[in-house]
């Protein structure tokens, strides 16, 4: 049976946190073993909101670094920067001739963000962001989106703009699926776990970076919000202590039944101090890989995918232009 192929990046921008490894990264180290694996650091969406540039540059190895620290695997994976593909961006291009403004404006992203500032001076690229996503996705012939729940709009418009392609100008877009996978998906933020944690999030208290320090680590899930109480109970109603328990059991591989039992009759104080043992305890292997991988090591794993990929990107971009009537 062919492996399917599955495509995905993140954002060199923020601090990358405990719940991207377990909702996202750490999902992808599995699927790498089963499909053609595609990972990018997707540079190009960062710039839709001012960048330093050369803080930029430096989280774009950072990224990556991530990526092999976590386990994705060079020889199993395809790695590189999105901005040095210039095909991402040429089929972005062709892609908004077919897109309707409409459908761009209703994206809740762009309406979240835009409502921070007046409309009128809110940036293009962050209106056509989505039309980028689809064009890094459309490219490879991606069969499936490794995404979290705040993505899944952004994949459906993918989805409409390959068979919109496809009956326009005849068979050339796989149309691709979402994988959302159920345990771990949404890690919240530890000052308001009605929020999802967020590497944007002005507070660094509200979420656990991979880099934080065992002593930062224990500092900030000892600040965590918990709920009104004492006991140790996974529910809807204790939505503080909900979260805290899912990321117990994710970092500890333990079943929260096995929690709630261990820690029956005992306090907060004693629960948060294991987790945040639990938490440096899972962490320190992927801090170890972090700090040995030099900067330069990385480099050439990064343009030794960027050559791999651009003959795919190029016979697409060939294909789609001829179906335009373009040039090619």
């Amino acid at each position: 049976m062919k492996r399917q192929t599955i495509f995905s990046g993140i954002q060199p921008s923020g601090n990358i946190h405990l719940g991207n490894y377990l909702g996202a990264i750490k999902n992808w180290v599995e699927l790498q073993n089963q499909h053609h694996s595609t990972f990018c650091v997707v540079d190009l969406h960062a710039i839709t909101v001012p960048q330093d540039p050369t803080q930029l540059q430096k989280k774009t190895i950072e990224i990556a670094k991530i990526y092999l620290a976590a386990g994705i695997n060079p020889q199993k994976s395809t790695l590189f920067i999105q901005s040095q593909v210039p095909q991402h961006t040429e089929l972005m291009w062709l892609l908004n001739t077919i897109t309707k403004t409409g459908e761009l404006f209703k994206m809740t992203q762009f309406k979240d963000k835009s409502a921070k500032t007046q409309k009128e001076n809110t940036s293009a690229g962050l209106l056509n962001y989505p039309i980028l996503m689809a064009a890094d996705i459309l490219l490879y012939d991606t069969d499936l989106v490794p995404v979290g729940e705040d993505q899944l709009q952004h994949i459906e418009i993918t989805r409409t703009l390959a068979r919109r392609f496809n009956h326009r100008f005849g068979e050339t877009f796989k149309v691709p699926r979402y994988y959302i996978k159920k345990e771990g998906k949404r890690i919240m933020s530890l000052n308001d776990p009605k929020s999802k944690m967020s590497k944007s999030d002005p507070s660094d208290y509200s979420r656990i970076n991979l880099l934080d320090s065992p002593e930062k680590i224990r500092e900030k899930i000892k600040k965590a919000v918990t709920d009104s109480g004492k006991e140790i109970k996974y529910s809807d109603q204790k939505p503080a202590l909900k979260n805290l328990l899912n990321i117990f059991s994710l970092v500890t591989d333990t079943s929260v039944d096995k929690l709630e039992k261990k820690y029956q009759g005992r306090g907060y104080k004693e629960f948060k101090e294991d987790l945040a043992e639990a938490i440096i305890t899972f962490l320190v292997p992927f801090q170890k890989n972090f700090h040995q991988l030099s900067d330069r090591k990385v480099k050439v794993i990064l343009e030794e995918g960027r050559q791999k990929i651009t003959p795919l990107a190029e016979e697409k971009i060939i294909a789609v232009k001829k179906k335009m009537g373009c040039w090619a």
